[in-house]
């Protein structure tokens, strides 16, 4: 079985329950002459994801071509994503998340053609739809491929602009540094690795649906956010030794702090600001005679 297999499709999963059939099915549709081999590895999910895909499990006839692994504890994103990678016998690895799934039966075969007949480029990515949570589908609002994309120093400047279910790329790193195990952001790390082995390519093909949560996010959620990415840099940091590389990196460091100072002075300048209001009406109830007569005034000057 590893010696045939030319792609491993991982998908890792934590309470995907919802979405998971979709997922799979998209991976069990691909036509091609080749063998390939998915991977799931579930986190430990609340839900009765596991139910389902023990369910798929049971009815597809060729499971010898299907892995499953459930963790009896959550181990947490990025072990589980480092997990199901080390799994991967394949030449080639697609990507594919729980809560995404592939809309083109080609895809693979289309990347995995490319991919065969360029050997100086690493990684094979393309145009995908984004599903809203209220079930329209649309165009890609969230990425913008930049000129001179397939480059290291581009994605490095401008950050990923790559959605994890368009990707196939070379098997090529078979142990992952100690920054990678650490990093917050899972994707956007490995495709920084990948370009120090070659180039990335764009196909205009739209094969996948990329889920996008719509919703207001908090200031606690953007605090969240900001430090991760400044966890990111700090850690691709630590990692890269090429200087070109490592001054764009700490400026996108030195802005990620900026942007999560910024972040935590506006959420408490909120709270005080709130905080002090809420003190005055205390207080002004406390003297509902002074306070009535400072409304009647306010009223009728």
């Amino acid at each position: 079985m590893e010696d045939k297999v030319l792609v491993s499709v991982v998908m890792i999963t934590y309470g995907h329950e919802k979405f998971i059939r979709e997922a799979i099915e998209g991976v069990l549709m691909q036509k091609g002459d080749f063998d390939l081999e998915l991977i799931i590895a579930n986190d430990a999910s609340p839900d009765a994801t596991d139910n389902v895909v023990l369910e798929i499990l049971k009815n597809h006839p060729k499971n010898e071509s299907l892995r499953y692994i459930k963790h009896e504890a959550n181990i947490g994103m990025m072990p589980n994503f480092i997990f199901a990678l080390q799994q991967a016998k394949g030449k080639y690895i697609a990507l594919c998340d729980g809560d995404d799934y592939w809309t083109n039966s080609y895809k693979l075969l289309k990347q995995v053609d490319f991919l065969e007949a360029n050997p100086d480029y690493v990684l094979s990515f393309h145009k995908v739809k984004i599903l809203r949570s209220n079930g329209t589908l649309v165009d890609d609002f969230i990425t913008e491929i930049p000129e001179k994309y397939e480059t290291q120093e581009t994605l490095a400047r401008l950050g990923n602009y790559i959605h994890t279910p368009s990707v196939v790329y070379r098997n090529i790193i078979k142990v992952f540094p100690y920054e990678f195990s650490l990093s917050p952001i899972g994707d956007y790390f490995l495709y920084m690795l990948l370009t120090e082995h070659g180039k990335i390519k764009y196909l205009e093909d739209e094969m996948a649906v990329y889920r996008y949560g719509v919703g207001i996010h908090s200031t606690h959620t953007q605090i969240k956010m900001a430090k991760a990415n400044f966890k990111l840099f700090t850690l691709l940091l630590s990692y890269f030794n090429e200087p070109k590389i490592n001054r764009i990196l700490l400026a996108r460091q030195l802005d990620a702090f900026d942007n999560l100072e910024n972040l935590i002075r506006s959420e408490y300048t909120e709270a005080f600001v709130s905080h002090n209001v809420f003190l005055k009406a205390i207080h002004s109830l406390q003297k509902p005679s002074k306070f009535w007569r400072k409304l009647k005034h306010k009223i009728t000057r």
